[in-house]
């Protein structure tokens, strides 16, 4: 094989950057950004209903904000991932039923260059939903196990290793259990 015939055509790069783990820097800062406030939810928590000093607990907070921040930004992308493919196989019918309407009127197309745009279109819906369903997914479990935790199992420990164990534990659940591959 020659050197052009190894080389990837520049759509073939796209699907290929398409369907793989690593997400755009758009999504990546779309994670950083929703995990970062998520985290620091707690923070109002422990501050206003366990009497915890903000300026005192600061450190504390911060640390614990950061590495909730990494592990919830690790479960959306690692949830994205696995339910991307899902999303996409259930909406191929009717992106595809969409697509050939969109283009019946336009006789030039030819199969392949219909296909492409079906497969554009299922990439991108399946991204986007497949995107905003693990925000709210890991959001939800985060905060009610955050919840659960700090009011319930852990409530008569000191507020400082209430908020170290329940908002690391959640945020280490979550990451634990997007690493699941169904």
């Amino acid at each position: 094989m020659t050197q052009k015939q190894k080389a990837l055509s520049k759509e073939e790069e796209i699907l290929l950057q398409d369907f793989s783990r690593n997400v755009s820097t758009k999504s990546n800062a779309l994670f950083y950004g929703n995990a970062f406030i998520v985290s620091a939810i707690p923070i109002w928590l422990f501050w206003r209903i366990h009497f915890m000093d903000l300026l005192t607990s600061s450190p504390l907070f911060l640390i614990i904000t950061c590495l909730s921040t990494y592990l919830v930004s690790f479960a959306y992308k690692k949830t994205k991932f696995v339910l991307k493919h899902k999303v996409a196989v259930k909406r191929e019918d009717a992106i595809s039923r969409e697509i050939s309407k969109m283009i019946s009127e336009d006789k030039k197309m030819n199969k392949k260059e219909k296909d492409e745009r079906v497969l554009w279109k299922k990439n991108e819906v399946s991204d986007y939903e497949a995107t905003t369903f693990s925000i709210f997914y890991n959001n939800a479990v985060f905060l009610a196990v955050v919840i659960g935790l700090s009011f319930f199992i852990l409530k008569s420990f000191s507020p400082s290793f209430n908020y170290i164990l329940s908002v690391g534990l959640s945020s280490g659940l979550i990451a634990l259990l997007s690493t699941g591959t169904k």
